[in-house]
């Protein structure tokens, strides 16, 4: 899904890809082009495929001169039908549907069903319109272009129920499924559908969702629930995890779990606000001055967004540390279709938590593995959490001995993490390879769907990125032939990390930082050209 920045007009676009197998990735090729404006055509037009079709509005008088000659044009008069049927102009865009399902040999009852369910809540004449104009694109496109595209659209052999879902849905559901009890999300560009899907569940799933002024007010609401002993968090971008950054410090030194999702965008400053960007990776790495505990985890897709957001609310509550969870737009704004998520092992950890009264209860008291018990206000248990640094009750304390003790007890919990938790990076393809590709975020799509034609390649997808699996990326790099590293920012981030951490230093990249995202076109390019070196 592609809009501009604009609050009304400009060339929005969605692309869909559809396969008997599974479909992990957008592609540069169209095969099927509906052109509803002029606009459509001219950015779209270098883009089809030598066979490919364009549907456009025959009432128009769009300009098709661009277009190769060997392209099929199918004109439809798509304002005409709206305007017979007495309809708004904006119900070209449902005509054009029923037009598309009839050249790719879809049923049309599929669609009308579709209409009913997304059109209830409306009068019934307004479903009954609809249903009229899809059944005369329908009609017209079967008429006149039959059997255009071929049967795309026959029934799958598997029937196998999908659900269709975005990376900011699977968010939200993950967070449900992991016991979420207050969320205070302000709205943010790509991550505001996660406020839109939690907000109409409170009731069902016995939550409470709060709508604040600002991303401040929002990650400070957070923090003061998880300190009365809820499962909390937030969900922003680049520039609203800016505002949050002295909160988020104050989680690290009062050892308050909080679980914050961060959803990139085209940076810096304002950017292109509606665009997928890898650009905030060291910006959330480093957030925040001096040292403490950060976790952070990097999700590929929509189902590893549902994992992994599940993982940060355990992982927050053992660790009792803020865990931030990096998405990116490519995945929080385009759908999948994937089978119901399988979440009957997980097990819901709280950790060294407890609402008993305690007699002399040391909050932060010195432990082994860094992990002091923990007690929600309320419970009686005597103790201050404040932004200094403190003795084992939290009285502010700047003595040489407790600073010492006290940092190093909370650094102590990434070696535990590392010990307990931390899980390697995936390797993707075979052990061996001509060609390594490592890549984090939602550049794996793309990636997976390029090693279908490259078996001689392989892909390390890093998903820890705070602590980082430095002993399993430096076994992994040590061994292969040729790496090469691909990211969606201008300044190879995760390179650069992996320099740090491993002293490996990758020569050879694939950025990109146009706003779109990697296509698989471009990976296979990549990988030709070293091949043929």
């Amino acid at each position: 899904t592609e809009y501009p920045s604009l609050v009304r007009g400009g060339h929005n676009v969605m692309q869909v890809s559809i396969s008997p197998e599974k479909v992990t990735s957008a592609f540069q090729p169209t095969n099927l082009l509906v052109a509803l404006n002029q606009d459509t055509i001219d950015f779209h037009f270098e883009e089809l495929t030598d066979d490919a079709i364009l549907l456009f509005d025959k009432d128009k008088n769009l300009d098709t001169s661009k277009v190769k000659s060997s392209v099929k044009l199918c004109p439809v008069p798509l304002s005409q039908i709206v305007k017979d049927l007495g309809g708004p102009e904006i119900m070209s865009n449902t005509v054009a549907l029923g037009a598309s399902l009839a050249l790719m040999g879809g049923d049309l009852k599929h669609l009308k069903d579709l209409i009913t369910e997304e059109f209830g809540h409306k009068k019934a004449e307004v479903i009954e319109l609809n249903h009229k104009g899809v059944e005369q694109g329908y009609d017209y496109a079967a008429k006149e272009y039959k059997n255009c595209c071929g049967k795309v659209l026959e029934p799958r052999a598997s029937q196998e129920k999908l659900m269709v879902v975005n990376g900011n849905q699977t968010a939200a559901f993950g967070a449900i499924a992991a016991g979420l009890q207050f969320a205070a999300i302000y709205p943010m560009t790509p991550t505001s559908n996660i406020l839109h899907t939690l907000a109409p569940l409170q009731e069902k799933y016995d939550f409470i969702y709060k709508q604040p002024e600002d991303e401040i007010a929002a990650i400070n609401m957070a923090l003061g629930a998880a300190h009365a002993g809820a499962r909390s968090m937030v969900a922003t971008s680049g520039g609203g995890f800016c505002l949050m950054s002295e909160t988020y410090g104050l989680a690290g030194l009062s050892e308050t779990p909080v679980v914050i999702v961060e959803g990139m965008r085209g940076a810096p400053a304002t950017g292109i606000p509606t665009w997928t960007e890898q650009g905030d990776l060291k910006m959330v790495v480093s957030a925040h001055q001096g040292d403490f505990p950060r976790i952070v985890l990097a999700a590929g897709d929509g189902q590893e967004t549902f994992e992994l957001t599940m993982k940060a609310f355990n992982l927050a509550d053992k660790y009792q540390t803020p865990v931030i969870l990096i998405i990116d737009k490519h995945i929080c704004e385009n759908d999948e279709s994937y089978p119901a998520f399988d979440y009957s092992s997980w097990q819901l950890d709280r950790g060294k938590f407890t609402r008993e009264k305690m007699e002399n209860f040391k909050r932060f008291a010195l432990s082994d593995d860094g992990i002091s018990l923990r007690s929600a206000a309320g419970t009686g248990n005597y103790y201050l959490a404040n932004s200094d640094e403190h003795d084992e009750i939290g009285y502010s304390n700047e003595e040489i001995d407790n600073r010492n003790a006290q940092m190093k007890k909370r650094m102590t919990k990434l070696q535990t993490c590392i010990k307990e938790d931390m899980e390697e990076p995936k390797l993707y393809g075979p052990q061996e390879a001509d060609i390594t590709l490592v890549s984090w975020g939602s550049n794996k799509g793309a990636i997976l769907e390029t090693l279908k034609d490259f078996p001689n390649v392989n892909f390390l997808h890093l998903t820890w990125v705070s602590p980082f699996p430095t002993e399993a990326v430096k076994r992994h790099l040590d061994k292969a032939k040729y790496v090469i590293n691909i990211e969606c920012n201008y300044s190879a981030q995760m390179a650069s990390i992996i320099r740090e951490k491993t002293g490996i230093e990758i020569l050879d990249h694939l950025l990109k930082y146009d706003g779109r995202p990697i296509y698989p076109e471009e990976i296979a390019a990549k990988i030709t050209s070293v091949l043929k070196k």
